[in-house]
């Protein structure tokens, strides 16, 4: 079996990168010595992780304060990254959101929001980055989730977002994986984290420890998955141990 290849010293993106998995990857990249950009609305916030980063790692980093809704913010935070770090190895499309319920109920604001983050978002970084991953034959990892993968009777655009995930990230692959660009897509099930379920309620408030995944977890997912050369992981799911008991 190959062994895996070191990230030390290469560069990479953390979209959604303020709290939850996107944090947690960060930390995770950074540890095996990665570059980061870290990639969210909330400044203060990215400040003080990088700092974090900087102390617990030693690597270099960028706070790069981004609305993926906005196409041109997207592809400055894909030149800045360039600029910074000499040019792009890994990313990661992390952030998501989810908002309303039933398509009964759900208003249009509510519905263009996720299509706005969950897929547009999830477009233009990889439009704006995958010149750059060609170059460099890096890594591209999409965020899905478990929502994307069966029917399910509540959020149904929720749902609709992360099958669009999953079916724009193996389509992706298929373009890319002659140019030697590797592309996981990673499904959670719940995880503990300030990501709010279809109440409002924050899946750190409303799950104890231990009873579904950490951020942790899915971020060591993404560092095994970046780490694979001259394989890859297609699709890896991290589902709690009882989750299809339900399904």
């Amino acid at each position: 079996m190959a062994a895996e290849q070191s990230l030390d010293g290469q560069s990479a993106i953390v979209t959604g990168a303020s709290s939850g998995i996107g944090e947690a990857t960060a930390h995770a990249l950074a540890e095996d010595g990665a570059n980061v950009a870290l990639a969210a609305r909330r400044e203060e916030r990215l400040e003080s992780i990088a700092a974090d980063l900087d102390d617990a790692h030693g690597v270099d980093t960028l706070v790069a304060p981004t609305n993926v809704r906005d196409e041109d913010a997207v592809d400055a935070l894909v030149e800045e990254t360039v600029d910074a770090f000499g040019g792009l190895d890994l990313l990661v499309n992390n952030v998501g959101v989810v908002a309303g319920d039933s398509v009964d109920d759900l208003t249009t604001e509510a519905y263009r929001t996720m299509m706005e983050v969950n897929v547009d978002g999830y477009f233009f970084a990889t439009r704006a980055a995958l010149p750059h991953l060609r170059e460099s034959s890096g890594t591209l990892v999409f965020i899905g989730s478990f929502a994307g993968q069966y029917p399910r009777p509540f959020n149904p655009v929720y749902a609709a977002t992360k099958w669009w995930v999953r079916g724009f990230a193996k389509s992706v692959s298929a373009d890319a994986g002659e140019d030697d660009v590797a592309v996981t897509t990673i499904n959670p099930a719940e995880v503990r984290s300030e990501f709010a379920s279809e109440t409002g309620e924050s899946f750190e408030d409303r799950f104890d420890e231990g009873a579904v995944s950490e951020p942790a977890e899915i971020a060591d997912a993404v560092r095994f998955a970046a780490k694979q050369d001259p394989s890859m992981v297609s699709e890896l799911d991290l589902y709690r141990r009882d989750k299809l008991t339900f399904f």
